[in-house]
């Protein structure tokens, strides 16, 4: 089955206008994650909406409580990369996907050999969170020559050098968090703030602009849509699948109304 490649996000020049799209987060591992996919498939936007596919790892330091606690359990119960790759592969023919990792992972398993891996299972992509500066450029070119997309996490605040240096070594999207909370987090967002900081992330490079972190309701997702290229969602949907699987799909559907706009005006640069 084919797919658009979930990194080829809508983006258009100033004068013109763009569609933002909606990606579900969905950490390998999670009880019953292959059948949630299959559930929470159809509910995305058309052909422009993905799956993005968490691995495991002991020491996520940007996931909040909810996220941690899953991949926990699923190193405690021995999960391996051939797992993660069995997760891609399904979400992979049913919608577009990109991989979210650290770096430690990556680094362990060989940044060769997961690109590779990553893009037979039919991933478009992998961004690496906290990916270290003195492996940047290796990885980047490791993703390229393996197919695959190297989406960077753009933490507000970069200083001018070091956020060139990010936006030069990233290739399909930049990550921009709409808050500095840990993911789950379910209060307000700084809704200047993340504009600011689109803006100029917008400057400095032609890439699509995502946004996720922190962004816990359909209404806060209207609210950022404008902004942004895409948004991903993922403790609100695994907090529904917990209480209610069944119900889990229409609240994937409302976010991808609420972001689906066919007419969005785009940021001037």
């Amino acid at each position: 089955m084919s797919h658009s490649s979930a990194t080829d996000l809508p983006s258009a020049p100033p004068s013109e206008s763009r569609r933002t799209t909606l990606g579900v987060f969905l950490p390998s591992g999670l009880p019953g994650v292959h059948q949630y996919i299959e559930a929470l498939a159809p509910a995305l936007p058309g052909q422009e909406g993905f799956f993005e596919i968490g691995i495991p790892h002991a020491e996520a330091v940007y996931d909040g409580p909810l996220i941690r606690a899953v991949y926990r359990q699923a190193l405690q119960e021995g999960a391996t990369m051939a797992d993660l790759l069995r997760t891609v592969e399904h979400a992979a023919a049913r919608a577009g996907v990109v991989v979210m990792s650290y770096w430690e992972p990556v680094r362990r398993y060989g940044p060769e050999r997961t690109a590779l891996a990553l893009a037979e299972a039919g991933a478009s992509g992998a961004m690496v969170v906290d990916l270290p500066d003195a492996d940047a450029a290796v990885w980047h070119e490791t993703a390229a020559r393996a197919g695959i997309t190297a989406p960077r996490f753009a933490a507000p605040g970069l200083p001018d050098t070091d956020l060139d240096d990010l936006a030069r070594l990233a290739s399909g999207w930049l990550y921009a968090p709409a808050s500095t909370a840990p993911t789950g987090y379910r209060g307000p967002l700084d809704l200047d703030g993340l504009e600011a900081s689109v803006r100029r992330l917008r400057s400095v490079t032609p890439l699509p602009v995502v946004a996720g972190v922190g962004i816990s309701t359909p209404a806060l997702a209207a609210a950022v849509s404008p902004m942004v290229d895409g948004i991903v969602v993922g403790s609100p949907v695994l907090r529904a699948l917990a209480a209610d699987p069944g119900e889990a799909p229409a609240l994937v559907e409302e976010f991808a109304r609420a972001v689906c706009v066919e007419e969005q005006p785009v940021l001037p640069v």
